[in-house]
């Protein structure tokens, strides 16, 4: 195949957020074409290399920038994804392929990153409870708060209630030193940090003190009825399974549910996991999704998805291992007798 060259011209803003901090995106770039020789020279990125591969190399940049000039803050892992993306279908629109912006913050766009994050975002628009199951990074917790805001800014609900169980204090939050509020913040933490990254920091404040926005345990969720509300439940692979039962039957008129965990992260000191048992009971019921995300889907350091699939790999050898051990240890009995 003959070689081919194409240049791009890109506004001098725009190429310094295409290029990334230390030209990461410029690497990775290089790094999902290594076929492909990428030149930058002022505004302007050549591309030289086999015909295809410049083909979707050019195409890939300029659907890149396209989501720049929409305020969407590039990572790798828009690059990673376009690239499988465009080599499938180069006719197609990465923003397209991701999913719509669902929110703008603070001049940064809130929107999946991945295919598998688009079809987690369009179940919980067309599902009244949805499941958000994948290992960390994955953006299950973040894309659900971002639905929750995007839902209230258009009045779908009244208000926001976000919970996760307090699992590492065993709900016996009594015992912990400081008020109500101390012994709480802490296990609330990652969802107040969230939502000051989503709403003016100003508001949030305000919207907790009238109840429009609740972060709280899941314990005091029992013997309420939630209607009108968009509720999140994070860190689910945490609740016993009466605990997933409580909180599935506070669901009221005009409300949505998403229930966030990660099956592999279980932290209960016994017994089975409440996100488990959901799995196994519910998958039947038309109105609930379970959306699964991979480590393809981690939207943090591209390591951290490699480090997923290292651990995910390791778990595997040693369940063989302990099954291997445990045939060799009955037959040893069985050869006794």
């Amino acid at each position: 195949m003959p070689d081919a060259t194409r240049s791009i011209e890109i506004d001098g803003i725009e190429m310094v957020r295409l290029l990334g901090p230390q030209d990461r995106l410029l690497t990775r770039l290089e790094r999902e074409h290594p076929d492909v020789r990428v030149a930058v020279r002022g505004n302007l990125v050549t591309l030289g290399g086999p015909e295809h591969d410049v083909e979707v190399a050019g195409r890939l940049v300029q659907e890149l920038v396209d989501l720049v000039r929409q305020g969407t803050a590039l990572s790798q892992t828009e690059v990673a994804e376009g690239s499988r993306i465009l080599r499938q279908d180069t006719s197609r629109s990465l923003a397209d392929a991701i999913g719509e912006v669902i929110l703008t913050s603070k001049g940064k766009s809130i929107r999946a990153k991945t295919e598998g994050q688009r079809a987690y975002v369009e179940s919980i628009d067309a599902h009244t409870i949805v499941f958000g199951i994948g290992p960390a990074g994955t953006g299950k917790t973040y894309l659900a708060m971002a639905k929750a805001v995007q839902a209230l800014h258009r009045k779908e609900v009244n208000r926001i209630i976000l919970t996760r169980p307090a699992v590492e204090a065993g709900e016996r939050l009594g015992f912990l030193p400081g008020t109500l509020t101390d012994k709480i913040d802490p296990y609330l933490r990652p969802l107040y940090d969230a939502l000051n990254e989503m709403m003016d920091p100003e508001l949030v404040p305000k919207l907790l003190a009238t109840g429009v926005v609740e972060v709280a345990p899941l314990a005091y969720m029992r013997g309420r009825t939630l209607n009108d509300s968009f509720i999140v439940l994070d860190e689910a692979q945490n609740t016993t399974p009466e605990q997933m039962k409580m909180f599935l039957t506070r669901l009221g008129f005009g409300s949505k549910m998403v229930v966030t965990g990660d099956a592999t992260q279980v932290d209960l000191p016994a017994g089975t996991s409440g996100l488990q048992v959901a799995q196994q009971v519910l998958g039947k019921i038309d109105d609930i999704r379970f959306a699964m995300l991979t480590s393809a889907d981690v939207v943090r350091h591209t390591l951290v998805g490699e480090i997923v699939d290292a651990y995910t790999a390791h778990d595997q050898r040693v369940m063989a291992r302990q099954a291997r051990q445990g045939q060799q240890s009955h037959h040893s009995r069985r050869g006794r007798h």
